[in-house]
């Protein structure tokens, strides 16, 4: 079978399901440029050597994910599928390398954006979003515990034979984040929003920083506000990578959420009268 090539562009953070095991969606780039959703994988049982990072071009056998409607939903082969890392795109002049894949189609609008999702002929699932204004960046304190009724389900159901049979479940973390992380933002009609962002580099940066500030949330969050915030927001050309679930992409009313960030540094004109 021939292997498909994806460029890694978002990894949510490490989710559990009742059904299946702890797993990770993975979004990324084919070489023609188009959105390809990869799931379920379960990325940390992953040998070292699979554990790919985002702009990594990967090579995978991939089959057309039959349990989900969204175009753009691919799955592995089969659960032991090897994931093999034959490249990296690097961060050289402004990431340049990397707008190639990530700037081709920019959406500014996001009713227009939902309604794509919203039409069946057209079923946008993927997609890379620059907002106009960024707001704020905020944190609201969570349930802690998950249901034990499924992590007691999870634990029964380790038989992984029906892993690729069902389309995505809703998201459950492994170690369950205290805080939900959102962006609020206008786009270009001045429309203001509010998006969760599922990022795993988001979940990561709390736990660093928490270890960071011995347990002290209230630092953990305003780091972690400041590098979005103050840094990505203020500094640089911040872009969302935006995705839907299975379960809410016909029935929410907006149903996407920030999967992935692209945020390549500004580039100055001192910069583009070099190149130019």
């Amino acid at each position: 079978m021939a292997k498909t090539r994806v460029l890694i562009a978002a990894k949510t953070y490490p989710t559990i399901s009742g059904k299946y095991d702890e797993l990770v969606c993975t979004a990324g780039f084919l070489e023609d440029g188009s959105w390809i959703r990869i799931y379920p994988i379960p990325f940390r049982k992953k040998s070292y050597n699979e554990q790919y990072s985002k702009y990594d071009w990967v090579e995978i056998d991939l089959v057309k994910n039959k349990s989900d409607f969204r175009p753009e939903s691919y799955r592995p082969y089969s659960y032991d599928s090897e994931i093999k890392i034959v490249g990296k795109l690097d961060t050289k002049n402004y990431w340049a390398d990397r707008k190639k894949f990530a700037l081709n189609n920019v959406h500014t609008n996001l009713a227009s954006l939902i309604k794509d999702a919203h039409n069946k002929k057209i079923c946008t699932s993927l997609a890379v979003f620059k907002p106009s204004k960024i707001i704020d960046f905020i944190a609201v304190e969570v349930e802690r515990e998950w249901d034990k009724k499924k992590i007691d389900q999870l634990k029964a159901n380790r038989d992984q034979t029906n892993l690729f049979e069902h389309p995505e479940d809703p998201f459950d973390v492994v170690q369950k984040l205290p805080y939900k992380f959102s962006f609020i933002f206008e786009d270009d009609e001045g429309k203001q929003s509010k998006l969760m962002i599922e990022d795993w580099e988001t979940g990561q940066l709390y736990w660093n920083c928490l270890a960071k500030h011995e347990g002290n949330e209230k630092k953990a969050i305003d780091d972690v506000k400041y590098k979005y915030f103050e840094d990505f927001a203020k500094t640089k050309d911040l872009h969302f990578f935006l995705g839907t679930s299975a379960l809410h992409h016909y029935v929410s009313n907006n149903p996407f959420m920030i999967i992935g960030t692209f945020h390549p540094k500004i580039e100055s004109q001192y910069s583009l009268a070099l190149d130019f």
